[in-house]
């Protein structure tokens, strides 16, 4: 295992720029781990059933050749959203914001709306995001939790906010002592990055307050 500690949090988008996902045995530290984020083990299989989720969704899809083409590095993706997961709680529950069921309804009932319903609203999410249409309640969740807890940090249209996030962000990841399997790439606390995969679940968010990169 490999373990990088930085100081700030750097948002920016960038999409499915991930590792192969190996079928790796872990490090000698923790057998079967690709990561260990506050204590508690991701395994490589939980890994493994992400990718083959998303996999099958894309394969279903009339546009299979070009979805499976543009994800190829899709393991390390599914690995930095398991361990963002965990960031984004961590962060949320420090500042007291939660996140009601109800909450999760209608962000993803507003998201449909946006995109033309929940079909257009699924593939959507598979092709920019990689996400399986079971795995989307999550990301909602995840989505709708970083911006509330950037409305309660006062985190909105300005760098002076945005900084806010970023520290909250990069509080919550030092606590939790990330530890990647190195098969999977190194994390790095500075910019909430795993090897070169980034933040693509933040720009909903933050893409208003100022410039990131393209991609998200």
């Amino acid at each position: 295992m490999h373990r990088r500690r930085r100081t700030a949090l750097t948002v920016s988008a960038a999409l499915l720029v991930a590792a192969p996902l190996l079928a790796a045995c872990g490090s000698e530290a923790h057998p079967g781990a690709a990561a260990v984020v506050g204590g508690q083990r991701i395994e490589v299989s939980t890994v493994q059933a992400k990718v083959a989720d998303v996999r099958a969704a894309q394969e279903r899809s009339p546009q299979a050749a070009q979805l499976i083409k543009d994800s190829g590095r899709l393991g390390r993706a599914k690995l930095y959203d398991l361990i963002v997961d965990q960031v984004v709680q961590k962060a949320a529950d420090d500042a007291g914001v939660k996140v009601s069921r109800k909450d999760i309804q209608d962000g993803r009932a507003a998201l449909a709306q946006q995109s033309g319903g929940e079909d257009q609203l699924a593939a959507m999410y598979l092709q920019q995001r990689g996400v399986a249409p079971d795995q989307l309640d999550d990301v909602v969740r995840r989505d709708v939790l970083v911006a509330k807890l950037a409305t309660a940090l006062g985190a909105t249209n300005s760098p002076e906010g945005q900084q806010k996030l970023n520290e909250a962000f990069t509080a919550a990841a030092r606590s939790l002592d990330i530890d990647v399997n190195p098969r999977f790439g190194t994390w790095d606390d500075q910019k909430l990055e795993l090897g070169s995969y980034k933040a693509p679940w933040i720009t909903q968010v933050t893409k208003e307050q100022e410039p990131v990169e393209a991609g998200a």
